[in-house]
């Protein structure tokens, strides 16, 4: 395993453990909302979302395909989104009251941009044939 598989590894243990933390506290119904708890609000469980997303980053970051790199930073950037759009609905202020920011959705936002920068940087060597047969190749002088 190289450098950058470790860290989305590591990037996708913390991601789970931030979706089983506290998000978001509402102060003015004493609610606790976190990426699997959502009882009391109409957000849903938003973190389902996030394991199926990280699930297919780790499996198409162990594949030593170029199409499975491709697809990695694309499930990568649908996991950054939501962590994004996650973060914009869970703390949106309603009636004059915000919800206090937790710990958990700080650490999913970070987890997400570190799982989308290994997805831009994979360690993987593209043949000397498959860059000619691009039409990419170095003019001969």
């Amino acid at each position: 395993m190289n450098r950058s598989q470790w860290i989305a590894l590591a990037s996708a243990i913390v991601l789970i453990v931030a979706c089983f933390m506290p998000w978001v506290h509402i102060e003015s119904v004493n609610l606790t909302v976190s990426g699997v708890d959502t009882e009391g609000t109409r957000f849903g469980k938003p973190a389902y979302i996030h394991f199926m997303l990280v699930g297919l980053i780790i499996v198409f970051s162990f594949i030593k395909q170029i199409w499975a790199k491709r697809f990695n930073l694309l499930f990568a950037a649908l996991n950054l989104a939501w962590a994004i759009k996650n973060f914009v609905v869970m703390t949106k202020c309603e009636a004059g009251e915000c919800p206090e920011k937790q710990t958990g959705l700080y650490l999913l936002v970070v987890a997400s941009i570190a799982l989308l920068i290994t997805a831009f940087f994979p360690n993987m060597k593209i043949p000397r044939d498959e860059i000619t047969a691009s039409g990419n190749e170095e003019p001969e002088a």
